[in-house]
């Protein structure tokens, strides 16, 4: 039986990231995924023609994904959407005071709204957001905000940056930061959805050296005294290595360890994670009803929506994708109601859509993040290495240290791997000195 020196839960952005920087480094990898194909939730689907992310994606060129994708050698393709746009209110649509220009014609301000609005601007892209204190976004944005109007755009910009819904429980410096970086960077669709990444990070795992099995559902841990020995597998096949990087969530990985994992760190990181849900609603169109009508972003309801065929290429036959997405934070899904609310949305953007329709997909409660920075989070920077168990690190949305979304994901396997090679070097170096 194959010793590894690495194996590798789950075949999605954190897993094949992992895999590639153990496999550079020269170590023998195996990554196992348990559905047909590996993606997770960076997989595309196709419908008459039209691409379709699962979910909401953005990729932010100011993040930590964008510069590992780039040094990786993934060629990142794509166009950023322009910020204007506009606002649904009280059930109507008004112009989006994202400029100067619109902030002075807005009707959704008062002129002191919109005197503070601008100042309140101006001050958020020079905080210094490591040096806030520990508390909700709302308790911080309550006492810095005076116009109900400007916290309503203000929240609006913070859950469409970070894709949660939960001002009450987010900690204010994670989601200021990332909404800076949405700011003075802006995002990017892909060309060819996530799939595109996905395509190429799984080629460039097999050139390294990585096995790569997909339908390979690993069940359990093996562990003798607090050091790894091994996978277990549905199939009954056993895995031989020292070192596993785990990329699922951390309920998942709790339930590796069977009734070991209530002695580990990972108890406190399951019981502690958060997740996070949304409502998404993708649509093929063969065109635009109203013609300028590309984002919207919600002020009195936590919906956001975008024309991503305007600035990335999600067809080979000129059918456009729209995305909508309802943010529910943690356990508030309504999957009818939900459908619904999207629904109408497109009637106030897009009167007759339904006659344009040549794609549709539906998805009534995809995880955004396993976890994401909250004042109940007892540590901050959970992972990479699970101190209890020698050989055992953790990966994925959930393990991060300030990132979010894909950029947590990335930066946590990242940590994972570099950790990991870290830690084989000491232990070679203290036989040699032995």
């Amino acid at each position: 039986m194959k010793m590894y020196d690495a194996a590798v839960i789950g075949g999605g952005l954190a897993g094949l990231i992992a895999a590639i920087d153990l496999a550079r480094a020269k170590k023998s990898v195996i990554l196992l995924e348990k559905s047909s194909r590996v993606g997770g939730r960076a997989v595309s689907t196709r419908k008459n023609g039209a691409i379709f992310n699962l979910g909401g994606h953005a990729l932010y060129p100011g993040g930590e994904a964008y510069q590992i994708l780039q040094e990786l050698g993934v060629k990142l393709e794509g166009g950023s959407p322009p910020a204007k746009g506009l606002a649904l209110w009280r059930g109507r649509l008004t112009t989006l005071p994202g400029d100067p220009a619109s902030l002075l014609a807005s009707k959704l301000l008062s002129w002191p709204g919109k005197i503070e609005l601008g100042r309140f601007m101006l001050k958020l892209g020079k905080l210094e957001t490591h040096a806030l204190p520990n508390i909700a976004l709302r308790d911080w944005a309550e006492r810095e905000i005076r116009d109900p109007m400007v916290r309503h755009l203000f929240y609006a910009l913070c859950r469409t940056s970070t894709y949660v819904q939960d001002p009450d429980r987010q900690s204010v410096g994670p989601v200021l930061r990332q909404v800076q970086r949405s700011l003075k960077s802006g995002v990017l669709y892909l060309n060819g959805g996530w799939q595109r990444v996905v395509d190429q990070l799984h080629d460039l795992a097999v050139r390294a050296g990585v096995t790569v099995l997909n339908n390979k559902n690993v069940t359990g841990l093996l562990q003798e005294n607090g050091v790894v020995r091994g996978l277990q597998c549905t199939d009954g096949e056993l895995v031989c290595t020292p070192n596993v990087i785990a990329t699922g969530s951390p309920a998942d990985t709790y339930r590796l360890l069977g009734e070991a994992a209530e002695r580990t760190v990972l108890r406190r990181w399951k019981n502690d994670a958060r997740p996070a849900s949304a409502a998404c609603l993708d649509l093929g169109l063969n065109r635009l009803p109203v013609a300028d009508r590309h984002f919207a972003i919600g002020l009195d309801q936590p919906i956001f929506f975008s024309h991503h065929s305007r600035v990335a290429k999600l067809s080979h036959n000129g059918t456009l994708v729209m995305h909508l997405i309802k943010y529910n934070g943690s356990g508030d899904s309504h999957p009818q109601a939900d459908e619904r609310a999207l629904e109408q949305t497109m009637d106030l953007l897009h009167p007759g859509w339904q006659q344009e329709v040549v794609a549709r997909q539906y998805l009534p409660n995809i995880t955004v993040v396993h976890d994401y920075m909250h004042i109940g989070r007892q540590d901050s920077q959970p992972g990479p290495a699970v101190s209890e168990v020698r050989g055992l690190y953790v990966a994925g949305d959930w393990a991060s240290h300030g990132e979010m979304l894909a950029d947590a994901a990335a930066a946590s396997a990242r940590r994972a791997a570099l950790r990991l090679l870290k830690d084989l070097a000491a232990t070679a170096n203290h036989a040699i000195t032995i």
